[in-house]
């Protein structure tokens, strides 16, 4: 999978070590891809941005801003002169379960689905002539529930169709559409909530991962990487799992992972 002279733009991309978006942008770019940094982060942004060099450009994000939509995929066509790949992983967790308000519930669709959905179509002009690739983010939330998330597993949920539709509507035009859905995955909210500990993620994750472990960040990466390449060239309108064999068994009995995290 190698992505020289290939442009990819990815929402979310700012962070650190555990920042799954950052692990997407540096998977990318060690395969050769230039890429641009869409994220609300300006500092962790900037700096990413900064360390890959000139096969890398930043521009403050908010997905939820249709100005800055429309800017993110100008500035990327401005700065490389095309696009390839779109990866929509910029995400929010933010809600009260069964207790979110309507803002709560506006707000999270908002980020998750929505801005997915119109980052796509502001992109399909660029994707449609480099015949290029759209990748979203559903979860194994969007599949099982959990007791704990609500608003962020119908908008997982929603990812899938938004992607069958995107898929059925796009192919005409050579570009495709699919989904990827991790399982638990190292990334900022699981360390929070294990004190930065990825021994107890993964000892606690093992019981629910048949691989015996929760995923990195490169785990992802390379699934989101293989879409968008040559060698997944007739495939779209797919979920890929990325969950360690989660999905086969099932098995939180409705405890929300951070309970089950939070009891290690």
């Amino acid at each position: 999978m190698k992505f020289q002279d290939k442009v990819v733009l990815i929402t979310g991309g700012a962070g650190g070590a555990a920042s799954l978006g950052a692990q997407i942008v540096r998977g990318f770019h060690k395969n050769g891809a230039k890429v641009v940094i869409a994220d609300i982060n300006e500092e962790e942004g900037a700096a990413l941005s900064d360390e890959l060099g000139d096969r890398a450009t930043f521009l403050r994000t908010d997905v939820t801003s249709d100005k800055d939509i429309q800017a993110i995929v100008q500035h990327t066509l401005d700065h490389f002169g095309k696009l390839n790949a779109l990866i929509n992983s910029a995400c929010t967790y933010a809600e009260s379960g069964l207790d979110s308000n309507r803002q709560e519930w506006l707000d999270l669709l908002n980020v998750n689905t929505v801005s997915a959905a119109l980052m796509a179509q502001e992109a399909i002009p660029a994707l449609t002539k480099s015949k290029g690739a759209i990748v979203n983010f559903s979860s194994v939330s969007g599949k099982i529930s959990q007791t704990g998330m609500f608003a962020y597993s119908v908008s997982k949920a929603a990812n899938l169709q938004l992607t069958r539709k995107l898929a059925a509507e796009l192919a005409p035009t050579g570009v495709r559409v699919n989904t990827v859905s991790p399982g638990w995955t190292w990334s900022d909210p699981i360390s929070m909530a294990v004190n930065g500990s990825i021994e107890t993620a993964d000892s606690v994750g093992a019981k629910m991962h048949p691989l015996g472990r929760i995923g990195r960040g490169k785990d992802v990466a390379d699934a989101i990487m293989f879409l968008c390449s040559d060698e997944a060239g007739f495939i779209t309108g797919v979920d890929l799992p990325v969950d360690g064999g989660y999905t086969t068994l099932g098995p939180e009995q409705t405890i929300s992972p951070f309970e089950w995290l939070g009891n290690g």
